[in-house]
C-alpha cells in the first residue's frame, strides 16, 4: 500500500463515505494523468485543459458550489478532497484554488442572482474560469495600500491600476479584481470587487517569466479607463472587506490542500525508492539516517491535514472568525510540510531526486511557492501572534 491510494488515508470524521468516495474517484483520474502530464504541457507552455475540463463533466470542480447553480452541493471541504487527491497523483490544478474556491465561494455567498447564474454553472462544469487580482506591485502584503481604483461614471465603473502575480489570466474568461472605491461623503478609499471580462478596452495583461514549472503562468494586470456595467461590481461596494475574507479563507484552506498534496506525492516516491534501493546490503530505508527524516514528515504531513480539514469544517459551518485563524494555520503547517518532504525526498533519492522520471525535482520550486503565496509564512506568524496570543501588532 503506498501513500497516493485512497485507502491510505486513515478513516477519520472528516472523511464521511460521500468524501471517501470522491477522494477514490478523483484519485483515479489523477493518476491516469499522472506527474508527466502537467510537466510536460509546462515545458511546452501548453494548458492543463484536458483534466480541466473532464474534472469538471465528471462534476469534481463544483462539489462547493450550490446545486440550483450545477454544483455539487457540497462545500470548501469536499474541494480540499478533489485538489489534494490531483496533487498526490503528480497533477494539483491550481485555478482550483481560484475559480470555484475564491471566485465561487464570493459569488455564491455575495453575489446577485444574475451573477451566480451567469458564472456558477461554468464554474462548476469547468467551461468557465476566471482569475482574482488583488496583489498589487507596490502593496504587496499590505493589501490596504491597494490604488487600483473604481469611480462612478454615470451607471458605469471607470477602473484603473495595476495588479501583479496573477494566475492563469491568459486561459481565463474574465478576472475578478479587487479595487477601491471613493466614497463621495468622506473622501475615504474602501475595498470592492469588479468581475473584468478578459477582452474588456483597456484592460491588457502581461506574462512574467517564472522560475516554475506549471501550466499556469503568471501575469502583470494593467486597467486604463476601463468602463465596467454596474452589474460588474459583486455584491455591496460598502462591504468588501466581509466578501474578500469569504474568498480568502477557502483559499489558504485549498493552498494548504495544495501543498499536503504535493507532500503525499514526494513522500510517497522517497518511501517507495528507500524500500527497493539498495546500495550495501540492505535496502537504504533500513537505516535510520533515512528512515527518521521521512517519519518525521509524515507526522507533519498528517498534522498540516488535520489542521486543514478543521478550516475546511469551519469555513463550511459559517465561522469566517475560526476559519481565518484555522485556514491560516493550516496553509502554515502544509507549506512547511510540503517543503520539507520534497527536499527529504530529494535526498533519499539522490541523484535520481533530480531527474524527470520521478518528477521531484520540479517542486522544489513549486513548494516553495506555497510558503510566500497567497500570503508569506511571516504574515501568518504575524497573525497568529496578534489574533490567537494576544500579543501586541508588530507591523
Amino acid at each position: 500500500m503506498t501513500l497516493t491510494e485512497p485507502a491510505a488515508v486513515p478513516a477519520f470524521p472528516f472523511d464521511t463515505e460521500e468524501r471517501r468516495a470522491l477522494r477514490e474517484a478523483v484519485g483515479a483520474l489523477g493518476r491516469r494523468y499522472g506527474a508527466g502530464y502537467l510537466r510536460e504541457r509546462a515545458r511546452k507552455g501548453e494548458s492543463s485543459d484536458e483534466l480541466w475540463h473532464e474534472a469538471g463533466r465528471l462534476g469534481y470542480l463544483g462539489v462547493s458550489l450550490p446545486e440550483e447553480y450545477g454544483g455539487g452541493g457540497g462545500g470548501i471541504a469536499d474541494l480540499v478532497v478533489v485538489l489534494e487527491e490531483l496533487a498526490t497523483a503528480g497533477c494539483p490544478l491550481l485555478l482550483l484554488v481560484v475559480t470555484p474556491a475564491i471566485c465561487g465561494s464570493i459569488i455564491a455567498r455575495f453575489g446577485t442572482e444574475q451573477q451566480k447564474r451567469r458564472h456558477l454553472p461554468g464554474f462548476a462544469d469547468g467551461t468557465v474560469r476566471m482569475a482574482f487580482g488583488i496583489t498589487e506591485p507596490d502593496a504587496g502584503s499590505n493589501s490596504h495600500r491597494i490604488t487600483t481604483t473604481a469611480r462612478r461614471d454615470g451607471a458605469d465603473w471607470i477602473l484603473n491600476g495595476r495588479k501583479v502575480f496573477i494566475s492563469a489570466v491568459d486561459t481565463c474568461d474574465s478576472v475578478m479584481v479587487v479595487a477601491r472605491t471613493e466614497d463621495a461623503r468622506t473622501g475615504k478609499l474602501k475595498p470592492a470587487l469588479f468581475i473584468v471580462p478578459r477582452e474588456t478596452p483597456g484592460f491588457e495583461y502581461r506574462a512574467i517569466p517564472m522560475e516554475i514549472v506549471s501550466p499556469e503562468r503568471q501575469f502583470q494586470l494593467f486597467f486604463d479607463e476601463v468602463r465596467l456595467p454596474a452589474d460588474a461590481l459583486v455584491g455591496d461596494e460598502d462591504a468588501a472587506l466581509l466578501q474578500l475574507f469569504a474568498g480568502l479563507n477557502p483559499e489558504r484552506i485549498m493552498v494548504a490542500a495544495f501543498a499536503t498534496g504535493i507532500a503525499r506525492y514526494a513522500l510517497d516516491k522517497a518511501v517507495d525508492y528507500a524500500k527497493s534501493r539498495v546500495v550495501f546490503k540492505d535496502p537504504i530505508g533500513a537505516h535510520q539516517g533515512l528512515a527518521h527524516p521521512l517519519a518525521q514528515c509524515r507526522i507533519e504531513l498528517e498534522l498540516a491535514r488535520l489542521m486543514m480539514q478543521k478550516a475546511a469544517l469551519l469555513n463550511d459551518s459559517g465561522d469566517d472568525v475560526g476559519a481565518g485563524e484555522a485556514a491560516n494555520m493550516a496553509k502554515y503547517a502544509a507549506a512547511e510540510a510540503a517543503v520539507h518532504s520534497v527536499d527529504q525526498a530529494v535526498q533519499t533519492l539522490g541523484g535520481n531526486g533530480l531527474t524527470e522520471e520521478y518528477g521531484l525535482g520540479a517542486l522544489i520550486t513549486v513548494s516553495r511557492v506555497t510558503r510566500v503565496a497567497p500570503v508569506s509564512r511571516e504574515m501568518i506568524l504575524n497573525y497568529v501572534a496578534q489574533h490567537t496570543l494576544g500579543l501586541p501588532k508588530s507591523y
